[in-house]
């Protein structure tokens, strides 16, 4: 663990009950969260047969992930990995899935023991159902998750966000900034090819997770990671909800979180 002690964020606070860490560019960010997610892992795995995580798939992500997957000691295979949404429509094949993105950037490499994906190709409702029965069979440890630029987790958009919502998993409409971000990180080429619906792991889902680590990197994120802090707590940032969890830990680079004074 030695490389994660010569990386220091910039500055710390803590906002509610939201740990922030601003570290100087996105690959300090996401090495340290890394060792971060990887340690608790560790610690976890010393006192549990398994271990449940569920991941965010997306390039604020990558950083992150390639610091985990070259991190030894971690008994991956003791570990039930799921994802937290996935968009609705697209080939079996198409590199855009969420569930494919993780396999190619983690699960191949890492070989969690268990891997659950959200099969989106399913009937809509008895997928939720049946994604919702897994995720709900025993607690979630960790969650790695990011923000999207209109302040989403998940695909809880700001039109669909519930912080109350009774089911584990739903079919959501895609807000028109979110599909715009997809462009804007090259995962598409038009705002045609992005699709309309997804299903997504709710918010109550999410927070669920004993513990939360969050990387939000990049500039494009500034003005979402600004109203999580500092804003309202409300469903038209549902990011900012993460200042209510007992055990988050925000992770920024000095692009989304701004200058230092």
């Amino acid at each position: 663990m030695g490389l994660s002690m010569t990386i220091r964020p910039l500055h710390t606070q803590t906002i509610d009950y939201l740990k922030v860490e601003v570290y100087e560019n996105r690959k300090a960010m996401g090495t340290s969260a890394g060792y971060a997610v990887a340690a608790k892992m560790k610690e976890l795995l010393q006192e549990n047969q398994n271990i449940r995580m569920v991941f965010a798939a997306a390039p604020s992500q990558n950083e992150f992930l390639e610091a985990l997957k070259g991190i030894e000691g971690i008994d991956w295979s003791r570990v039930i990995a799921f994802h937290m949404d996935e968009y609705i429509g697209l080939p079996a094949n198409a590199s855009q899935r969420f569930g494919t993105f993780l396999c190619h950037r983690l699960f191949y490499e890492v070989k969690p023991g268990e891997v659950q994906l959200i099969n989106s190709s399913n009937a809509i409702q008895e997928e939720c159902l049946r994604y919702g029965h897994l995720i709900e069979e025993a607690p979630i440890d960790i969650v790695c998750l990011g923000i999207g630029e209109n302040g989403h987790i998940a695909f809880n958009d700001p039109p669909v966000a519930d912080f109350c919502d009774q089911v584990a998993v739903k079919g959501v409409e895609l807000d028109l900034a979110c599909r715009q971000q997809q462009v804007n990180d090259g995962c598409f080429e038009t705002l045609a090819d992005v699709p309309t619906h997804a299903l997504t792991l709710t918010i109550p889902t999410l927070l669920s997770g004993t513990h939360l680590f969050c990387m939000v990197p990049g500039a494009t994120k500034f003005a979402a990671v600004h109203r999580t802090l500092s804003g309202p707590i409300t469903t038209e940032c549902p990011s900012s909800i993460l200042r209510q969890h007992p055990d988050c830990t925000l992770y920024v680079d000095t692009d989304s979180y701004g200058e230092l004074s």
